[in-house]
C-alpha cells in the first residue's frame, strides 16, 4: 500500500508540474488546490479498501487452531494429519429398498451416475473415515465410476462388478481397493460383513472404519496420499466472507428447485435450496435422503452437473461414460441461481475442471459438492424450465 501511496503522489505532482506551465497563475493555482482537495480523500478510501480486503484474506488464511489446514475437497478447516490421509471412495446402491445407508454425513463429493436398467448409482468420497461406526451398505462398481474417484487418490470401497468391464482398471498396480466379493478384481482383506449375519441377498453388505483400517494394514495401501497420484488442487474456493453468489453473471437463472428426475428416472433425484442456511437439500423418491446413522439429511453447496458422452455396451445395457474430456457441457449450481459452464479432464489424476463461458476456471463455495453426471442427451427441470442443451 505504500508504494501505491508513493506513485499516487509522484503522479500528482507531476499533473501539478503540468498545470503550472499552463494558463494564468491563478488558473493553475485554482486547480491545484482542487487537485489537493481530493487527494486525501482518494488515498484514504483506496487504502481503507485495500486494508479491508488483507485483513479479510489474513482471516481466511488464519486457521482456528494450530495444525489445521483448508481441505482440498470442501476448503473447510481440518486436521493438518487428516488431509495428508487418502479418502476412501464408497460404492453406494440407490435402489429404494437400500435405504437408508450409513455413512452419508461424512461424505464430501457425492457422484451420482446412471447403469444399466434405468438405474443410477452413487459414490461417496469420505476423508474422515476412521471413526464410522457403520459404512453401507456396499453394492459393485462400474468402470467410470473408478475414473471419477481416481482423482481424489482414494482406497476403493466396492464388492464387485461386471469382471469383463471393471477388472483391468481395478487390477493396475496404481489402483488400491478392497473388493467385497473377492476373486479377480481384488481381495476383501476381511473388510466386510452382514446385516443381518448370515444374509446373503443384496444390501446387506457393511463395513466400518475399523475393518478398513484393518484391511489397509493387510493390504499394504498407503494410508497417506501418493506423490505421484495426488493433486492438491481440484477445486477453486471463494472467500467464506466473500461467497460466490453468481451475481456477476448477467445470464445466470433461479435455481431453487432442481429436479434430475429426466436424467434419473427411478430414484427421481432432486435438491431444494434453504435460503436460511444457503444448502441444497438432498431427496430420492421424493423424500428427504438421510444417513441412517445420524438421521441427518444429505445437503450441498455445490451442484455440478457434469454432461458426458456415453454408449450402451451390450445386450444387458451396461454403460460406458466418458470421464475423460474436453470442453463438454455442464451446469453450475449455488446460492439459488445456475450458469452454465464446460468441464475438461486430461488423465486418471487429473482433477476435472469446470470453467465458465468466458473462459474462467469456476469458484465454488465452501461444503459440500454433489456432482451429477448424465448423459448428454437427458434433460433436467430446474424451478420447473427444462435444460437439454
Amino acid at each position: 500500500m505504500k508504494r501505491a501511496r508513493v506513485l499516487l503522489l509522484v503522479a500528482v505532482a507531476a499533473a501539478m508540474m503540468a498545470l503550472a506551465g499552463c494558463g494564468s497563475s491563478d488558473d493553475a493555482s485554482t486547480e491545484l488546490t482542487s487537485i489537493k482537495e481530493k487527494i486525501p480523500e482518494a488515498t484514504t478510501e483506496s487504502a481503507t479498501t485495500a486494508a479491508t480486503a488483507e485483513e479479510t484474506q489474513e482471516e481466511e488464511d488464519t486457521p482456528p487452531a494450530e495444525g489445521m489446514v483448508r481441505s482440498v475437497l470442501t476448503n473447510e478447516w481440518i486436521d493438518e494429519d487428516l488431509a495428508q490421509k487418502r479418502p476412501i471412495a464408497v460404492m453406494y446402491p440407490i435402489n429404494r429398498e437400500a435405504q437408508p445407508q450409513y455413512g452419508l454425513s461424512n461424505v464430501d463429493v457425492f457422484y451420482e451416475i446412471m447403469e444399466e436398467g434405468d438405474m443410477s448409482r452413487q459414490l461417496g468420497i469420505i476423508q474422515d473415515w476412521e471413526d464410522l461406526d457403520r459404512i453401507g451398505n456396499i453394492r459393485s462398481i462400474r468402470d467410470y465410476f473408478v475414473y471419477a474417484a481416481l482423482e481424489w487418490d482414494p482406497i476403493i470401497i466396492h464388492f464387485g462388478g461386471p469382471e469383463l468391464y471393471v477388472k483391468d482398471i481395478l487390477t493396475r498396480s496404481d489402483v488400491d481397493n478392497i473388493n467385497g466379493t473377492g476373486g479377480a478384481m481384488g481381495s476383501d482383506y476381511g473388510a466386510y460383513y452382514r446385516i443381518p449375519a448370515g444374509s446373503t441377498s443384496e444390501h446387506t453388505a457393511y463395513t466400518d472404519g475399523q475393518h478398513i483400517s484393518d484391511a489397509i494394514d493387510k493390504a499394504g495401501f498407503s494410508r497417506d496420499h501418493r506423490s505421484e497420484y495426488y493433486t492438491d488442487k481440484h477445486f477453486e474456493f471463494a472467500s467464506e466472507k466473500n461467497p460466490n453468489t453468481l451475481d456477476e453473471y448477467s445470464d445466470a437463472v433461479e435455481a431453487t428447485d432442481i429436479d434430475m428426475t429426466g436424467c434419473y428416472p427411478v430414484t427421481k433425484s432432486g435438491l431444494t435450496y434453504n435460503e436460511s442456511d444457503h444448502l441444497y437439500y438432498k431427496t430420492l423418491y421424493g423424500e428427504a435422503q438421510k444417513d441412517g446413522e445420524t438421521g441427518e439429511q444429505m445437503t450441498f453447496s455445490n451442484i455440478l452437473i457434469q454432461k458426458a458422452y456415453y454408449e450402451v455396451r451390450d445386450a444387458k445395457g451396461y454403460l460406458a461414460f466418458q470421464m475423460h474430456d474436453t470442453t463438454r457441457d455442464g451446469y453450475f449450481i449455488t446460492e439459488g441461481k445456475m450458469i452454465h459452464v464446460t468441464w475438461k479432464k486430461e488423465g486418471d489424476y487429473k482433477p476435472t475442471t469446470f470453467y465458465d463461458d468466458n473462459g474462467q476456471e469456476i469458484t465454488l463455495n465452501t461444503g459440500k459438492t454433489m456432482i451429477f453426471v448424465i448423459k448428454e442427451d437427458d434433460s433436467f427441470k430446474v424451478n420447473g424450465t427444462t435444460y437439454n442443451d
